[in-house]
């Protein structure tokens, strides 16, 4: 089918997404790295799917249709093309005591109100938060998760004992595991030396799958951790009471899952344009995330988000358009429909190799490089997100990282505002206010000045200064109260005229010129929506 043709048929199906942009041609030659891509993407979404099945407590096939349904939606409608969504251990930690005490059904229904959050998120353009999200935080974020995936491969490494428990791997068993590891590891590395034609990830998993069948090697295979086979997902509405006491009991989980969720479907929206030179999308990414999942929980899934790993696997592989994740996701179908017993001989240690290569392209390297060179905050910063995504879970570990960064943020503005005092020819005293002045500062700022030894005229120039807050009004409300008590003159110069309007008992005391700063204070919106008085 021609470039034309297809596009004709998008536009007939309102189709959009499948259109490929200007700058990418739609030839034989995209097509073919593309689907190769999708299907290396597909083949280690499976183990991953089937592991986080296992964590939630439930059949692997929830998380397979999970991975497909999402995966699906997400690449049709997603806020960035080549981006790859599916289950998530993230999800899966929450998901496991809700399962545990309630049944699967509850899972259900919480996945449904998961992704109604998640669109009305989108809806109110909420996913533009993540814009404050700092550097620091985000290169702990990739750090952290890179070491996730390295610990989470390990559990591959593991057989079942006599008594069913888990035992490490000794001997033969894991000197063989470890060198079809490092097989499929040296392959992915000369692969690109070699051709471009086949994706590097793909060849590896396809020699070293060739060569364990081939020669019967016994290692572990994906058959081993659970069948993948399946039907099609069939709609099915969870069976839960419709009343108030579900939503109490499903409302807290839908919350947190959404919110996880969020936090790194557009975590990874930004990383991924950074490799595609791409911007934006953050809203349009929280609707598809919050679609998908709704659809997930009608159709069996135990929902998900964007996975860092498996997009950063189709992004080496070449994979840059929504034909690399809406392929991916077919192919996941089909391996669960017609092609499970073949997937099942997929030795887990190619799969392994090919993560092993993810968590090394994705760890930041140069930041422990530079962390010398960079002031210690941001150095503390990017160590305690790296800590505690690993210790606990990724939205915790944004959350500590963003309140950390905006705890020194506003110390640093806090201690950087001074006064310089001079005189008028006529006695007057002019203090010179430098820095900005908002709830960090007040009291700094209340230091600066000596009413008792003041003269009679006081004049404060805030040219080089800036008004941010209510506290920063009420700082110097409180500074006109002290001279006004005094029976002495002040005189407030350069103030924005919404501080103007904003000031009760110091108001009168401004004095306009036409060089007066322009710019919004914070609690300007405030009160005039009605939220605050001005008299506040």
């Amino acid at each position: 089918m021609t470039r034309a043709a297809l596009a004709a048929f998008a536009d007939r199906l309102s189709f959009a997404p499948l259109k490929m942009p200007r700058e990418m041609p739609f030839t034989a030659g995209l097509v073919k790295t593309e689907l190769l891509s999708g299907l290396t993407v597909a083949l280690a979404l499976v183990p991953e799917a089937v592991a986080f099945s296992f964590v939630a407590g439930v059949h692997p096939l929830v998380g397979l249709y999970a991975a497909f349904i999402v995966g699906l939606v997400t690449a049709l409608i997603g806020g960035r093309p080549g981006m790859i969504s599916g289950a998530t251990g993230a999800l899966a930690i929450v998901m496991v005591s809700l399962v545990a005490s309630h049944g699967i059904e509850y899972l259900f229904a919480t996945v449904v109100l998961m992704g109604v959050l998640q669109v009305a998120a989108g809806v109110f353009r909420l996913g533009k938060f993540i814009r404050l999200v700092p550097h620091p935080v985000m290169m702990g974020f990739v750090n952290g998760l890179a070491i996730v995936i390295f610990l989470a491969q390990l559990t591959q490494f593991q057989v079942s004992g006599p008594d069913g428990v888990k035992v490490w791997m000794t001997g033969w068993p894991l000197a063989g595991m470890l060198g079809l590891v490092a097989l499929t590891m040296a392959i992915i590395w000369l692969m690109p030396k070699i051709t471009a034609a086949i994706p590097a990830p793909l060849a590896g998993i396809g020699i070293v799958a060739g060569l364990v069948i081939f020669f019967g090697i016994d290692v572990p295979r994906v058959g081993d951790l659970a069948s993948i086979k399946g039907g099609l997902p069939l709609f099915h509405i969870p069976m839960v009471p419709l009343n108030l006491e579900t939503m109490q009991v499903i409302f807290p989980y839908a919350l947190i899952l959404a919110a996880i969720g969020l936090i790194e479907s557009l975590l990874t929206l930004n990383l991924v344009g950074e490799i595609t030179g791409k911007r934006g999308g953050a809203s349009k990414e929280c609707i598809a995330q919050g679609l998908s999942n709704t659809v997930t929980g009608f159709f069996g899934g135990m929902g998900g988000c964007a996975m860092i790993g498996q997009s950063m696997i189709n992004m080496k592989s070449g994979g840059r358009t929504r034909l690399s994740s809406i392929s991916a996701a077919l192919f996941l179908l089909a391996f669960i429909l017609a092609a499970s017993g073949l997937i099942e001989q997929i030795p887990l240690a190619a799969l392994v190799g090919v993560m092993f290569m993810v968590v090394i392209g994705t760890f930041a390297w140069q930041s422990l490089v530079i962390m010398r060179r960079i002031p210690l905050t941001d150095a503390m910063v990017t160590v305690l997100v790296t800590v505690v995504t690993v210790m606990s879970d990724l939205a915790i570990a944004v959350v500590v990282g963003v309140i950390v960064s905006a705890l020194a943020f506003a110390w640093s503005n806090a201690i950087r505002i001074h006064g310089t005092a001079s005189y008028t020819p006529t006695g007057g005293k002019v203090y010179q206010i430098e820095g900005p002045l908002f709830f960090g500062s007040a009291e700094g700022f209340a230091e600066i000045f000596d009413p008792q030894g003041d003269p009679d005229l006081v004049i404060v120039d805030f040219m080089n200064s800036r008004v941010v807050d209510q506290s920063a009004l009420q700082a110097i409300e409180a500074l006109a109260s002290k001279y006004q008590a005094l029976g002495k003159a002040l005189q407030l110069r350069h103030l924005s005229h919404d501080c103007h309007h904003l000031l009760n008992r110091a108001g009168q005391l401004v004095v306009d010129s036409d060089d007066d700063p322009d710019y919004g204070l914070a609690v300007d919106y405030a009160v005039k929506t009605g939220i605050m008085s001005s008299a506040a």
